[in-house]
């Protein structure tokens, strides 16, 4: 049975590619933290974001614009909206 094509969506994927930059950019905040606790702290909770955004990332190269694609993508925004009120980045 041949493989269905997968759905594509622009603004998905420009989505994914601004989350991908500010994943990063956080990241170089938190590595130029000079206190290791603190550091670590953000790290740790920062750790579910990057999580997330990596399955956004597998979902939508493998399956295309879905349900769960979408849903993945409201997930790693509440991750990120949450991140940011809880840590002064």
């Amino acid at each position: 049975m041949p493989k269905k094509r997968r759905k594509l969506s622009k603004d998905m994927e420009k989505e994914i590619k601004l989350a991908i930059k500010k994943v990063e950019f956080i990241s170089a905040i938190i590595n130029d933290i000079e206190d290791e606790e603190i550091q670590g702290e953000y790290r740790g909770e920062f750790g579910n974001i990057k999580n997330a955004l990596v399955i956004l990332s597998v979902e939508y190269d493998t399956n295309g614009f879905t349900p769960v694609s979408e849903k993945a993508l409201l997930n790693y925004k509440n991750l990120v909206s949450q991140f940011e009120s809880e840590y002064e980045i």
